[in-house]
């Protein structure tokens, strides 16, 4: 009998070692949970000493390179990249700040200067006290001054030329081509109890059901818009854009009154519910408004009405792309124009639609807003030329000491905005600067893609024009 040994192929044995090994399942990592301690917090009146301030567990690194508009981060600090910060730079920044942030070893401190409105410091404070626990210790030391206001106060003009002094690092919601406010992500990710809006991951899954209930093809074709019209004249404008027996614009725009909004239980104002229209309008408030990223998600074409101000990921839209700009002036006929272009060219209006919805649900998911936060912090902290030390009247932060003595919906969207357990990966990798060839162009495109579709727009008017005279 000739046996003939076939080298490199296992034998039965062997294979079904392997084959037993690959089906064991990997047991998964427990994940470690903090709990809230409200006990230690009631009999000490401080914050539990307990609390993480470092990250023990395995920490597999990040595959994920960070949303391109995370780039805006170098151009946000770039008039520090050169001085580097000061101490007395941060506490020339105090003159309009609601109050001072201290991060030193992990753990969060605040100094107090004014209450902010409503409760947009609370839940701004609470958002970096998440931060704190998705990546103990990972935050490093720093001190800053936050402004919760709408407005940018840092006016470029004001530190210019050879003999200006370098401007204070001021922190805020939202800034101008004019300005050099440091952008943050606002309160209302972590929730807006006056007006009943959820936390962002919450809120972000029910706009995603809400896309799902009516088909883009199947919504009203018209042009949608609801909100506080008092805030601003340029809304107040808006109104009159509105469908009347003598003229309809393709708009159907609502004034919304909060306060008989907030007796009547907020029926009336379920972002998820007003996914109904192919076209949603975006427009600025007394300065920039939360509304736009509830407007973006909604697969609804979004309107821009020509903004002044940005936050921290607008910059990342491209117009045409994610959203149709409108003009701020003679809005009524610039809205006409971007309904009709829309309803006679469906797929194309279709597709800016699901690119900005995409990009909200995606790109601004909630790891995203705390990776920004990290890597905004990180990048400032680097450029301090001070050591960050606790002052005597800044009085500690942590979750107990916010949530333990909450109640009603500030104490719901706390809990439901919790960070349970540290991160399982570190932060997505922040790309690098744009160089400024690649920004030049960039900002060309944009500016470009406005022209062309107000000369569109201003083709389509003469038309219309010549059509009533020889009519």
């Amino acid at each position: 009998m000739l046996t003939i040994a076939l080298f490199g192929v296992p034998n039965k044995t062997q294979l079904l070692t392997a084959t037993a090994i690959d089906k064991i399942p990997k047991k998964p990592q427990k994940k470690i949970e903090i709990p809230l301690n409200c006990t230690a917090l009631r009999l000490t009146k401080t914050c539990p000493t307990s609390y993480p301030t470092t990250q023990e567990r395995l920490e597999l690194p990040s595959p994920e390179i960070c949303p391109e508009y995370f780039r805006w981060i170098h151009e946000d600090l770039r008039p520090w990249a050169y001085t580097g910060i000061t101490r007395d730079m941060v506490d020339r920044a105090q003159k309009t700040a609601n109050f001072k942030l201290i991060i030193v070893n992990g753990r969060a401190y605040m100094e107090r200067y004014h209450r902010a409105f409503q409760t947009r410091d609370v839940f701004t404070l609470w958002g970096i006290l998440q931060l704190l626990r998705k990546y103990p210790g990972k935050v490093p030391d720093l001190e800053l001054m936050f402004d919760c206001v709408d407005w940018p106060v840092i006016k470029s003009s004001d530190y210019a030329g050879p003999n200006a002094s370098a401007p204070p690092p001021l922190f805020r919601y939202c800034a101008d081509d004019e300005t050099m406010d440091i952008v943050f992500p606002d309160w209302s990710f972590w929730g807006w109890p006056e007006i009943n809006i959820k936390p962002w991951e919450s809120l972000l899954n029910d706009l995603a059901e809400g896309n799902n209930r009516t088909a883009w093809m199947e919504r009203e074709p018209y042009a949608y818009w609801k909100g506080n019209t008092a805030v601003a004249k340029t809304r107040q404008d808006l109104v009159r854009c509105n469908v009347s027996d003598k003229q309809d614009w393709g708009a159907r725009v609502y004034a919304q009154d909060w306060i008989r909004e907030s007796k009547k239980g907020y029926k009336q104002s379920d972002l998820a519910s007003q996914c109904t229209h192919r076209f949603k309008i975006y427009i600025e408030g007394s300065a920039w408004s939360v509304s736009e990223k509830y407007i973006l998600a909604c697969d609804s074409v979004t309107l821009l009405v020509k903004p002044r101000y940005y936050d921290f990921f607008t910059r990342g839209l491209m117009p045409v792309h994610h959203y149709w700009p409108v003009k701020d002036v003679d809005k009524c006929k610039s809205i006409k124009y971007a309904v009709d272009w829309g309803n006679n060219n469906t797929q194309k209006a279709h597709a800016i639609g699901k690119a900005a919805s995409e990009f909200i649900h995606r790109e601004l998911k909630m790891d995203y807003v705390y990776d920004y936060m990290f890597h905004l912090l990180n990048e400032y902290a680097k450029l301090l030329r001070f050591k960050p030390e606790v002052p005597k009247n800044a009085i500690e932060l942590c979750s107990e000491s916010m949530t333990c003595p909450a109640k009603g919906l500030e104490k719901k969207f706390m809990m439901e905005s919790l960070v349970k357990s540290p991160s399982d990966t570190s932060p997505c990798r922040i790309p690098p600067p744009h160089d400024p060839a690649s920004l030049h162009t960039m900002l060309k495109t944009k500016e470009d893609s406005v022209k062309q579709v107000d000369a569109w727009e201003k083709n389509f008017w003469e038309n219309q024009r010549e059509e009533n005279k020889q009519g």
